[in-house]
């Protein structure tokens, strides 16, 4: 037999967070050709083009290690193999022929070229048939959804992605629409990694205002035939939070339906919406009556696993930016998990300058939030070199939703029959197949 250290040197770049039969031919035949090297995608590297892992780096590590014909683990930090190829020059890569088209055909082709540099081959081995990863991760999604796995799973975003992208849902239909959207886009998947559950969108889908009009027991409805659907995360839009004396009682039933966080603003008196500003009458707490709100809600929550974010409304009220800054130092001293920042400017450059100073500034920083809806223009990747960690399209779904309507409500009443709306509406058949158990 030959030695070991003998051996061609073999690459399988994995991710190997379900393991099944196709996966064991391919380290089979990695193992046949000589000394089998796993380079295993790191969670970060995963999550860059596709879903979280179900389990973290170290968990697949072991089980990477224990197969029979691996000889090394190697951490892959990247989807693009280049690194590890250049610092390992393997005789060979093995991967499966699933890659040829779509958002792994650019790394494919890397691959490819890399190897070339000192005559390294890949080879493909071919699909195995009854086996789908999708399917797979699809029923997996389907059994995990469960509270407990739900509820953790924001913090874990916050861990391994840059950039959490947070969609609108206001029912069923659009937190489908919010789970299963998703596009190719240059060399990886993009879809939203999480929900947002609107105090806004929420109210007016109900046709009342947005005034803290709709009660809790109302909302936490909602959010659990939103649950019944879905599997992504939710952050839930707690508008003040309420009497304080009814704030514990409200984590309380979030934290057990599985909502990870909870964004609570620093106004008091009648809820008015923050784009409004000074327009209209609208209230501040002191920074020592907010303090006590958030003290309050992480006191009642069970798991360390909720998190509690803090609304600054100080650039919204035209406070100042020193105002905002000692209440996000003050809020953070009392426990909160997070910091959204708001404003109404079109222009972004206030919520960039808080950016600034918050991360420069303050002696203890935590997840900052924006909500865009005024300074739309401003990209993912300029959030990111803001140093913003989530971003949340606050009410698009609904916005959205409402022009379509309203369009073909008229249509209907100006032809008399339908028949002139038919190109705006989705044809019954794609309804029927869009909801799952429909058939």
């Amino acid at each position: 037999m030959q030695n070991k250290t003998s051996q061609k040197i073999v690459y399988v770049g994995m991710s190997a967070d379900l393991i099944h039969e196709g996966h064991i031919n391919i380290l089979n035949k990695a193992a046949s050709l000589g000394k089998v090297v796993v380079g295993l995608l790191t969670d970060e590297a995963i999550a860059s083009y596709k879903r979280v892992p179900h389990m973290n780096f170290e968990q697949r590590k072991v089980i990477i290690n224990s197969i029979k014909g691996v000889d090394q683990v190697e951490a892959q930090h990247t989807l693009d193999y280049t690194d590890n190829l250049t610092k390992i020059k393997p005789n060979y890569v093995v991967h499966g022929d699933d890659w040829k088209e779509g958002v792994q055909a650019t790394t494919r082709q890397k691959v490819i070229d890399t190897l070339q540099q000192w005559g390294g081959e890949l080879i493909e081995v071919g699909y195995t048939p009854g086996i789908s990863s999708t399917q797979l991760h699809r029923s997996i999604k389907e059994i995990a959804s469960t509270p407990d796995v739900r509820l953790k799973r924001l913090r874990r975003l916050l861990q391994i992605k840059p950039l959490i992208r947070v969609n609108e849902v206001h029912n069923g239909l659009s937190a489908l629409i919010t789970e299963k959207t998703s596009v190719d886009k240059e060399d990886m998947k993009t879809e939203f990694d999480a929900m947002w559950a609107s105090s806004l969108t929420d109210s007016t889908a109900k046709g009342k205002p947005d005034i803290e009009a709709v009660d809790v027991s109302s909302r936490l409805s909602s959010v659990n035939d939103i649950f019944e659907v879905t599997t992504k995360p939710m952050l839930f839009d707690a508008d003040t939070g309420g009497k304080v004396e009814h704030l514990a009682f409200t984590i309380r039933s979030l934290e057990r339906l599985g909502v990870s966080a909870a964004v609570i603003e620093d106004k008091t008196g009648l809820k008015k919406n923050s784009l409004f500003g000074n327009d209209v009458e609208q209230h501040q707490a002191t920074i020592e009556e907010f303090q006590a709100k958030i003290r309050v809600a992480k006191e009642a929550q069970i798991t360390d696993d909720f998190m509690l974010i803090s609304r600054i409304e100080s650039l919204i009220l035209e406070k100042g930016m020193e105002d905002a800054l000692a209440r996000a130092r003050a809020y953070i001293e009392a426990g909160s998990d997070g910091i959204m920042i708001h404003s109404r400017q079109k222009s972004p450059e206030e919520i960039f300058e808080f950016c600034k100073q918050y991360h420069s500034n303050l002696p203890k920083t935590v997840p900052l939030m924006v909500v865009p809806s005024s300074f739309n223009s401003v990209t993912e990747d300029e959030w990111i070199n803001q140093g913003v960690q989530i971003v949340v399209y606050a009410n698009h779904m609904l916005r959205s939703a409402y022009p379509a309507m309203l369009n073909v409500a008229q249509s209907i009443l100006r032809h008399g029959r339908s028949a002139e709306a038919d190109p705006n509406c989705l044809p019954i058949k794609e309804i029927l197949e869009l909801i799952p158990g429909t058939k």
